[in-house]
C-alpha cells in the first residue's frame, strides 16, 4: 500500500529527509572523487563506476570500498 507524504508522522518525515540527504551527499562525494582521481587509480572503468554510484547507498559505498586504488 502506497503512503502519501501527508500520512507520515513528523518523525518519519525527518528520517526520510535525512536519509535522502545522506544519499545525495554520498553520491556527490563519490562522483567528485571519481572525477578527480586519475584513471590508473580506479579499479575498472570510470564510466561503470559513475553508473554504479546511482544505486542508492550501495553504489557509493562499493566505489569507496572496492573502486579506488591506493
Amino acid at each position: 500500500m502506497a503512503r502519501r507524504w501527508s500520512d507520515l508522522t513528523h518523525a518519519q518525515r525527518k528520517v526520510f529527509v535525512a536519509m535522502g540527504a545522506v544519499q545525495v551527499a554520498l553520491a556527490g562525494a563519490a562522483w567528485t572523487d571519481l572525477a578527480l582521481r586519475p584513471r590508473e587509480f580506479v579499479r575498472g572503468r570510470k564510466a561503470w563506476w559513475a553508473l554504479a554510484i546511482l544505486v542508492n547507498f550501495a553504489g557509493p559505498l562499493a566505489y569507496f570500498r572496492w573502486g579506488r586504488r591506493p
